[in-house]
């Protein structure tokens, strides 16, 4: 999907790249910069550059000078701040809030979300998502990922649905539910690194 397009989930962004920069500043406990913008959405440095301008022009996002970096945090004094953190939550926080909760499980190898907001995110149309479905590989004790999926529906205000197999399992997908899986949309938060 590019870049430049709306995002599917919410068409009200100008662009995908928008929506995940302010998901990214809105839900981060910490201040970024346009440097640790571009890195961890994999975007070119003047397209985030540009896309900050915008919204600290319109008073969405703050900037302060810390040196040469320009570090950003949401102007939570704006009266935007609250619904459009909410929107970013329903259209964008899957991703983050799923990624920051299940991350840190034990025995975790890979971790995706799937089913129709996978599919919604990567552009394929239909009705809204109601819920979260995550996928999770590797040694992963099913209570912990129960626990884990309950607190990420907490924050996402949304039942949030754990599938755990092993990584075994997982590699040869014989399963007829693991090979369809495979062939549906997938939204990967943690992947093994291929040898190289």
């Amino acid at each position: 999907m590019s870049k430049t397009q709306p995002p599917p989930l919410m068409p009200i962004f100008r662009s995908q790249a928008q929506g995940e920069i302010l998901t990214q500043v809105m839900l981060s406990d910490e201040q970024l910069t346009i440097s640790d913008l571009a890195r961890s959405l994999n975007l070119p440095f003047p397209t985030v550059q540009r896309e900050v301008a915008r919204l600290v022009k319109a008073g969405i996002l703050d900037d302060r000078r810390v040196g040469r970096a320009r570090q950003l945090a949401a102007n939570t004094d704006s009266p935007a701040y609250r619904p459009l953190r909410d929107l970013i939550m329903v259209a964008f926080g899957p991703r983050h809030v799923v990624a920051d909760v299940f991350s840190r499980l034990d025995g975790l190898v890979e971790l995706y979300i799937f089913g129709s907001w996978a599919a919604r995110y990567q552009g394929e149309p239909g009705p809204p998502p109601q819920d979260i479905d995550v996928l999770v590989v590797g040694d992963v004790d099913r209570d912990d990922a129960f626990e884990a999926a309950e607190k990420a529906g907490r924050r996402l205000g949304r039942e949030v649905n754990p599938t755990v197999v092993s990584a075994a399992r997982w590699a040869t997908a014989e399963q007829p539910f693991l090979a369809e899986l495979r062939r549906r949309p997938l939204v990967t938060l943690v992947a093994v690194e291929a040898a190289g």
